[in-house]
């Protein structure tokens, strides 16, 4: 069983920045794109970034291109997101998530390409 854990939310000021990790078991982690997703309470959920399964292509929303990096160890079974300058329009609880298929070539910011789920970690930016 794939499994996803995020850890590195936590309350932070407006400007700051955090990194969250998804942590993933099993050994094919480095055969799947991956994908970083956020949602806030009565919204549908909202793409963030994602990255291939090499690493070699990225893709964010324009909401935080220049801010945020998602980044991947496939040697640790981890991808990143690095979030600076934070704004309050940031909060949300921010998942990952793992594509359906193998290596394919492209990155997607559509939830229904995603298999495999984390439970969320929350972010929580004050202004």
């Amino acid at each position: 069983q794939f499994q996803l854990v995020e850890s590195g939310g936590g309350l932070v000021q407006a400007g700051d920045s955090l990194r969250l990790s998804c942590a993933a078991s099993g050994r094919t982690f480095s055969s799947y794109a991956m994908g970083w997703f956020r949602q806030t309470p009565g919204k549908e959920r909202e793409f963030v970034a994602a990255i291939s399964w090499s690493g070699g292509s990225t893709n964010y929303a324009d909401s935080v291109k220049g801010r945020f990096t998602i980044s991947r160890d496939n040697a640790k079974n981890t991808v990143y997101l690095q979030m600076n300058s934070l704004k309050s329009e940031d909060t949300a609880v921010y998942y990952c998530a793992r594509d359906r298929w193998s290596q394919r070539p492209l990155t997607s910011s559509l939830p229904q390409r995603y298999n495999y789920w984390g439970q969320g970690t929350q972010v929580t930016v004050s202004s």
